[in-house]
């Protein structure tokens, strides 16, 4: 049996660009979702992760440009935006983390990238 569109988690897809204090300071993958995922632990808990439910969408993170995008529950876009923006350094490293733009199809934000 099939799901009913009104009975399907909602989701939308938030587009950050991370900005590095030195400009050749260039970040992997894993050090961004790692930051990300203590970021969100700490300041809501480990239950409102798991309710938010934030994913990093497969190959969304771009290494020249150093913007990534996150999945996450339509009801807890303003939480994920917040600890986001939190995020003071990465491996001892200055940076400022933006949301560029928020979207609930996945194809629109590949497009701002």
């Amino acid at each position: 049996m099939k799901l009913q569109p009104s009975l399907k988690p909602k989701k939308r897809y938030v587009l950050f660009q991370i900005t590095p204090e030195s400009k050749e300071k260039k970040f992997w993958k894993r050090e961004v979702i790692d930051a990300i995922e203590e970021q969100l632990i700490n300041c809501f808990g480990i239950f409102m992760f798991a309710k938010a439910s934030p994913m990093v969408v497969k190959d969304s993170f771009d290494e020249s440009t150093q913007q990534i995008i996150i999945k996450v529950s339509h009801k807890y876009t303003d939480e994920l935006k917040v600890a986001m923006a939190l995020i003071k350094e990465i491996k001892e490293t200055p940076v400022t983390i933006q949301s560029i733009s928020t979207s609930g199809i996945l194809k629109k934000l590949k497009a701002k990238m």
